[in-house]
Order: C-alpha cells, then structure tokens, then sequence
C-alpha cells in the first residue's frame, strides 16, 4: 500500500506533524507562565493544535496515498477520529505541563499520545466507505502503535528538559516522527480489498476526496499561521525583563503584597540571614518557591543552577529541568545570597559555584551550568568582567 504515494503531499504531511507539534508544545511551555485563570485556555489551545496537527497530517497523507477511485470518507467516523485525538492530547498535556512530572506519568503520557495517534489513525481509515473491505497485518498494527508511543516518549522527555530553543524544536521533530512514523507504517501493512463492504454506514453523510482537501487546506494554514505567531517574542516579556535595577523597589513592594496573599510564607518557613550592609531590611532566603499541581514545593538554593525571567515570573533551573517560580526577576535577585548567585544578564541569573564553562559568544559570552540537563546561559557583555573575576579567571578592574 506504501507504494505510490504523492512524495510531495508526504513530505508536506511530516512538515504539517512537525509544525503542528511545536505550535502545541510551545503553547504547553508558556503553562507555567501564566495565572491559574489563563491556564485552562492555553492547554486547551495545546491539545487543539497538537490534534489539528495529527489528524490534518493523516488526511494530507491519505490524499497522497492511492487509494480506490470510488471510495468516499464518512462524516461520522471523521469528526470522532478528530475529536478522540483532541481529548487524548489534552489529557496527556495535563499530565505533563502542571507540577514537577514523575516518570511514570511522562510513559503514561507518551502512552496515552501513542495510543491517541493510532486510534485517530485507525478510526479515520475505517470511515472510506467504497466498493472494498480493508485488511491490515497484525504485525504492522503493533509496529505502528510502538513506533507512536516510543517517539511521543522522545518527544516529551526532550521538551521536559528543556522548554525552548532547539530543545522545542527537537520535540517537535519527534512528536512529528511519531505521527508520520505510526501513519505510513500502518499504511505500509494495510490492503484494499475489491468486494462488498463490511458494513451499511456508506448510506450516511459522506465526502469526497476533493471535498476533504478544500477542508484540510484551511487548517494547513491554520498550523502555519499559528507557528508563525508563536515565533513572535513576547513585547510585554521584553519590557519586563529589561527593567532597570532602579524598579527593584517597586518589585519589593510587590513581594511584600505576594507575603500579605499568603503564598510568601516561604519566608516563614526559609531560613533567613541579614544581607550585607548597603541593602537594608531585604533578607537572603534559603529556598525559592516553585509552583506544582499540588501546590507550592519550596526548593533549596544550594539546587539552582540558573533562574531565568519569564514574563512577571521567573522559570528555576534546578539541574533537571526549569519550574515555574512567582518571583519576578529582580525580586530572586534582591533575596538570593549575592555571594552565590549573579545575575549576569538582564533576563538571567547564575549560581556561580555550578559554573562549568564560560566562553566568548558575539558581543557578550556563554555559561554552562553543572546538573543532570547541562544548560547554557547568555552572559551580557558588561558582565563579563565581573564574572571572570568572580570565577578566578582575571581581577575585577581588568577588562
């Protein structure tokens, strides 16, 4: 059945799985970026694009595929493989975008994305109605549902690891290697075979094959559209980010309404010590809070290698992965020890003992951080000198 496809509407199927994955994971990411309030929308947005990206892959690649000249698709059984796929991703974004994911709930997860893929698959295939009964190799089936379930789980590891840049990129690859991989496998052992068909569903709504493709080009564009508004940077991130250090007071007032709402009572429960004389009144923590699905964790700072701002939040590398933490930038500056973290860039903040690498990079430089998920971060040109020295590698007044 492999044989004849279009290799132009199959190279535009696996592009359509790739962009449709990094739309989805990518709105998954900003999960932890957002209020509670905005969460719901933002995963279902996730499992929309990831759904519409499985099951337009899967009728781009049925038009690529030769199949009977007379053979319709049922209206019933193609919005059902739509709508299983829809709820299946949205499951399995739930499971891994909120709180700090075990290992049993990312295989549960890619479980559930592979078994979701394969039963959109299979249900999508058996709404043709024609003058034929199809036939699939065994083997082929559960082939195809390990090569789905195997590289969803790929393709989530890669994103827990990290949620942007070439790690995004990397995950989306693999969910789109999922989708295509479990697709074209199941065609590879599938057979059309002339006869009556196996069941009387041809008598309802039914559609042809150029109907379906005026339906699946608008949610081509769809995809496209949405990874391209994804790829635009975040203004309001920006102007964040970018704040002088003169606002710091403002964000402390904010913390202290953040204590007041109660959730700063990590205070409470942190050990504390009086900063050195020059910062008045602003006490060093001992563990940063994090947020999960079941509440908020509190993290040690001897485990930080790197806290990163994201909005008015900020995102704590603790060497395995990033979680999201309600401080904003500057507010994790004014409470973590300045004799072990640094912030070396407007957006970025160093634990300087779990520097393992530091190289020139364009204007400014790079630093690998220690851990599990080794990590780079960018280093402002400005900084530079006052890092090397804290690192040993020059005096302070060298530049």
């Amino acid at each position: 059945m492999f044989a004849g496809h279009d290799p132009l509407l199959v190279a535009l199927s696996v592009v359509i799985a790739i962009l449709g994955g990094y739309t989805g994971f990518g709105v998954t990411a900003r999960v932890r970026g957002t209020g509670s309030a905005d969460r719901r929308l933002l995963l279902a947005c996730a499992a929309f694009f990831l759904a519409v990206g499985v099951w337009t892959m899967h009728f781009v690649a049925m038009l690529a595929a030769p199949i009977p000249l007379d053979a319709t698709y049922l209206v019933l059984p193609t919005v059902v493989s739509f709508l299983i796929c829809a709820l299946v991703m949205g499951i399995s974004l739930f499971f891994v975008s909120l709180g700090e994911p075990s290992n049993a709930r990312v295989v549960l997860s890619a479980l559930l994305l592979g078994l979701g893929i394969a039963s959109m698959h299979y249900v999508g295939i058996h709404g043709l109605a024609g003058t034929f009964h199809i036939e699939h190799q065994h083997a082929m089936v559960v082939a195809s549902v390990v090569i789905a379930v195997c590289a969803a789980f790929g393709g989530l590891r890669i994103f827990l690891a990290r949620h942007g840049g070439m790690r995004l990129a990397l995950s989306a690859t693999a969910f789109g290697v999922a989708v295509s991989g479990m697709h074209f496998t199941a065609m590879y052992g599938m057979r059309f075979v002339p006869g009556s068909p196996v069941h009387h569903a041809a008598n309802g709504l039914a559609v042809s094959r150029e109907a379906l493709a005026l339906i699946v080009s608008p949610l081509c564009f769809l995809i496209i559209f949405g990874f391209l508004l994804l790829l635009v940077p975040e203004s309001r991130s920006r102007s964040l980010n970018s704040a002088p250090a003169s606002q710091s007071d403002t964000m402390d007032g904010e913390a202290s309404a953040f204590d007041r709402n109660g959730l700063g009572s990590a205070d409470a429960q942190t050990q504390q010590t009086q900063r050195p004389v020059g910062q008045p009144g602003v006490a060093v923590v001992t563990r940063v809070p994090v947020e999960g699905a079941d509440g908020t964790r509190f993290v040690e700072t001897g485990r930080i290698r790197s806290i990163k701002a994201n909005a008015h939040y900020t995102l704590v590398h603790d060497g395995s992965r990033e979680r999201m933490c309600p401080w904003a930038i500057s507010q994790a500056e004014a409470r973590l020890d300045p004799a072990t973290f640094m912030r070396v860039h407007r957006s970025h903040i160093v634990s300087i003992p779990l520097v393992s690498l530091i190289r020139k990079e364009g204007n400014g430089a790079v630093v690998e951080l220690d851990g599990e998920v080794p990590h780079l971060v960018p280093v402002s040109r400005d900084k530079i000198a006052e890092l090397r020295a804290r690192l040993g590698l020059a005096r302070r007044g060298d530049s």
